[in-house]
Formats: structure tokens, sequence, C-alpha cells
């Protein structure tokens, strides 16, 4: 969800100590919920500014740093590797989604061989 400007919270924090009208009717005139006005206003109580918090953070990757080039490598050794043998062959206690970011991430295709069995459909 993208976060409001600084203008809008500006407007909006201008309004309410302006006392133009209600929260209700603020909320109206610029098209935002009365929910957010109101944490907007709690905001600058508590934190003495109504800008935007940060980010909270999050887990960090299972693959990053030497990590991650050794996967690129592993990848680079043995492209017909599965996202599991990856996982496995790293150690690391992670899900096969975790690879698959990481490869994202370093815009490995994992292509795999064309020595496999070829389709009987013949292109026309």
């Amino acid at each position: 969800m993208k976060t409001y400007s600084m203008d809008l919270r500006e407007r909006v924090v201008a309004a309410c100590d302006a006392r133009t009208g209600t929260i209700e009717e603020i909320a109206t005139r610029f098209s935002i919920s009365v929910s957010w006005v109101k944490k907007l206003l709690r905001l600058r109580r508590d934190w003495g500014t109504f800008a935007p918090r940060p980010h909270g953070g999050g887990q960090r990757p299972k693959f990053e740093g030497a990590r991650l080039e050794q996967l690129r490598a592993w990848v680079e050794e043995d492209p017909d590797a599965t996202l599991q043998e990856l996982l496995e062959r790293s150690g690391i206690a992670g899900s096969i989604m975790a690879v698959q970011r990481a490869l994202l991430r370093l815009g490995c295709r994992r292509k795999k061989s064309p020595c496999g069995r070829r389709s009987r459909i013949v292109p026309t």
C-alpha cells in the first residue's frame, strides 16, 4: 500500500488545527478515511511528527553475500540441479522458495540440458 504524500498530511493537519470542521468533514473534504485522520493526529501527538514511519523490516534473506555467490557457482557448475538439490547442497535450513528468490536476485536462469527426450510434435 502506498503512503500518503507529505503535502496531503500537512493540509489535513492544518485543517484540523484550524478547526475548519469536524474530523468527519475534513476526511470527506480530502477523500480520506476518518481513522487515517485520527491516526495522523495520534502520530503527531505521540512522536512529534506526522511523517510516515519507516518500514519495520522483516526476515533477512537466507542467501546473501558469500552464500549467494556460492549458489551462483553451483548453478554454473551444475545447471541441471533442482532447487531441492541446491538447497540440500547449501546446508541452509530454508525452503526451496528461498533458493528460487536468491536465483532471481542473481539473475540466473536455470536451464535444463537439451539432451532430454524430444517432443513428438513436429513443427509445421
